[in-house]
């Protein structure tokens, strides 16, 4: 059974830090992808990062880059998230999906085969 349990949100001040952690179980699969995805209130859920299993290729969304590093830990089987200067606009229930077949462009939601419960991170001003 494949499952992805996502945590570490929390409330932070604006330049602060975050680290959030995606423990995954199931994904028995040749190449697949793991990514972190939010969705702000009224707003749809967006990629914010992913990492293939092969290789370790990465992805951000431009919003993200030089902020955030997205990294694995294969003994663990977890993909952290590292979030560093925080904004408001960061503010979001935080998700973790599996790709399956990790097909290059792993940070469009609709790819996602599979998702975990979301975490709440929320950055004040």
């Amino acid at each position: 059974e494949v499952q992805l349990v996502a945590s570490g949100g929390g409330v932070v001040q604006a330049g602060g830090s975050l680290k959030l952690s995606c423990a995954t179980s199931g994904f028995t699969f040749d190449d697949y992808a793991i990514g972190w995805f939010r969705q702000a209130p009224g707003k749809d859920r967006e990629g914010v990062s992913c990492i293939s299993s092969d290789d370790g290729d990465t992805l951000y969304a431009d919003s993200v880059k030089g902020r955030f590093t997205i990294s694995r830990d294969i003994a663990k089987n977890t993909v952290y998230l590292q979030m560093n200067n925080l904004k408001p606009e960061d503010t979001a229930v935080y998700y973790c999906g599996g790709e399956v077949i990790y097909s290059g462009t792993c940070l469009r939601p609709h790819d996602m085969d599979y998702w975990g419960k979301g975490t709440l991170v929320t950055v004040s001003s």
